[in-house]
């Protein structure tokens, strides 16, 4: 159920007080209209004539109009038949009446303000006439207006009463505790926010996908060498006339290929990469967890001085909050590389795997 406002209670009750006073004033003018159209006339009331007189307004309306032509007419005849009999009584009376100079001037001065006075009424009744003329259409467009204005009061009732149920049906779809603006622009906040940090991750991938593409066109540029160099090999056999049944090489290269798969598998040994002639790339997998299967890869760079094989600096990756920079400077002071690498994995393993719970 919706409240009802401050400002709809104040309207309310100055429409109940509007209520109360037209009721106390006793103004039923829609019940006096229709009264009006509907009354009869009674036996004993005033009557014209016979009483054959319409018992309706309306039709009372065009016999009275009827009766008024009639009485004109009669009231012409009254004083047609009044002056003739008074010449007649004027000259067959042996005594005439005394008619002055003086008698016409008055009867000349009584007609002369009795015709102003009818010229003035009529002057005002022109100007009455008039100014309802003038007044009618602004009357009717007051009307109109007031029309249009109670028709916008109810559009205007209807659309509040669709907004409270609106209101009522939303706090029923969404009870408490309702999004406030304050949490809301919190919220925005912090989306934006994220919204920067994704965006800078999605900068560094866009960076490391320029480098893995930059890395693959070395790649391809090294293998077409590499074709190369192996087409000239192709025509050095040729040339020296190796026979096709002499499978020591193959035999090699496969004793080779599989010690080295096996070192790999050993070591958790990814493919290693050759950057530059001074810089090697070494990738190590370690599984923290058998269950779940989840691989760590552990990347250790390594750079040599140019043209020897003195261990210059190490870069590790993958080891997180780790701090091995002592035992980096002590390894690279020796030039122990396989010391490095047993080192870096022995610790990336211990971190990484939890230790056995013991038997108790």
């Amino acid at each position: 159920m919706s409240t009802v406002t401050e400002p709809e209670s104040k309207f309310s009750d100055s429409a109940k007080q509007l209520q109360l006073a037209i009721d106390s004033a006793n103004l039923r003018f829609r019940d006096v209209q229709a009264r009006f159209h509907s009354r009869k006339l009674e036996t004993g009331e005033d009557a014209i004539g016979s009483g054959n007189i319409s018992s309706t307004p309306n039709a009372l309306v065009a016999e009275v109009t009827d009766y008024m032509s009639f009485m004109h007419r009669l009231k012409f005849q009254y004083l047609e038949n009044n002056a003739k009999d008074k010449y007649v009584k004027t000259i067959v009376n042996d005594e005439a009446p005394m008619i002055t100079a003086d008698t016409n001037a008055v009867l000349q001065a009584t007609n002369s303000v009795k015709k102003e006075n009818l010229k003035a009424a009529k002057s005002r009744l022109s100007q009455r006439h008039g100014d309802i003329r003038n007044i009618a259409p602004l009357v009717e467009k007051k009307s109109l207006d007031t029309k249009g204005l109670a028709a916008e009061a109810i559009a205007l009732t209807q659309s509040i009463l669709d907004a409270r149920l609106g209101i009522t049906r939303l706090r029923q779809a969404h009870p408490s505790p309702r999004l406030t603006i304050p949490v809301a622009e919190e919220q925005l906040s912090s989306q934006v926010v994220d919204l920067q940090m994704l965006e800078d991750e999605l900068q560094r991938a866009k960076e490391k996908i320029a480098r893995v593409q930059n890395a693959s066109d070395e790649r391809t540029i090294e293998i077409d060498s590499l074709r190369t160099e192996k087409a000239a090999s192709d025509k050095e056999i040729a040339a020296h006339n190796f026979e096709a049944d002499d499978g020591r090489a193959v035999d090699l290269c496969s004793w080779y290929t599989s010690s080295l798969a096996l070192h790999n598998s050993l070591f958790s040994m990814q493919p290693s990469r050759s950057i530059s002639e001074n810089e090697l790339v070494l990738s190590y997998a370690i599984n923290p967890s058998v269950k779940t299967k989840d691989t760590r890869i552990i990347v250790i760079v390594l750079l040599f001085l140019p043209n020897t094989r003195q261990l210059a600096d190490v870069r590790i990756e993958g080891l997180g909050e780790l701090d091995m920079a002592t035992a980096i400077d002590s390894f690279v002071q020796a030039n122990d590389v396989p010391g490095l690498i047993w080192h870096v994995l022995s610790r990336a393993r211990n971190i990484l795997i939890p230790p056995l719970c013991p038997l108790g």
